[in-house]
Formats: structure tokens, sequence, C-alpha cells
């Protein structure tokens, strides 16, 4: 099976910056996008989602490694001042190049 090389980006981030991480990483260039709700914590806080203001997310965004660098870039220049975030990356292959 022929596999394709990609970045998978994942921004963990506080549920208040979904709709505009979403409408980035569009602009950016990302061709899709998968959030779910998050909990967690570190040895600093715990984030348990008890209220909306506590709530955070975790997007991931599959694309070229400019796009996922374009974006995380962004992300980490707009919101990691004001808002708790993690941003990683990862090589992931993909079977539909097309999609991503």
């Amino acid at each position: 099976m022929d596999k394709h090389a990609r970045t998978l980006l994942v921004i963990i981030a506080e549920a208040a910056l979904e709709k505009r991480l979403v409408a980035d990483s569009q602009r950016l260039g990302a061709q899709g996008y998968t959030v779910h709700d998050v909990r967690g914590g570190s040895r600093l806080s715990v984030r348990e989602a008890l209220w909306e203001a506590d709530r955070s997310i975790e997007m991931k965004v599959i694309a070229s490694p400019e796009v996922a660098d374009a974006i995380a870039r962004h992300v980490m220049g707009s919101y990691a001042p004001h808002y708790g975030l993690t941003l990683y990356f990862a090589d992931v292959d993909v079977i539909r190049p097309e999609k991503f």
C-alpha cells in the first residue's frame, strides 16, 4: 500500500479558542481537523472541565509539514501569551494523501 508522509499537529488548548483555532487552521491551509473535549493536569494545575471556563480541547490537524508549521507558529504567536496551550508534532504516513 502506498504511504505518503504528512505531519500531525496536536493542539491542546482552552476550549474558548476552538472556533478561532479552526478558522485559523483552515485559513492557513489545513484541509480538515478533529476536535475532542479533554481533561488533564500537570504539576502546576488540573483542568477538570467542571465549568465552561475550565474546559480544554484537543485539536488534531494532519497536513504537509509546511502547513502544520505555519499553523503552530501562528498559534504560538497569537495565543500562547494569553492562554494555556500545548502543541506537538508527529510524523505520520497517510494512505489517501489528497485529503491532506
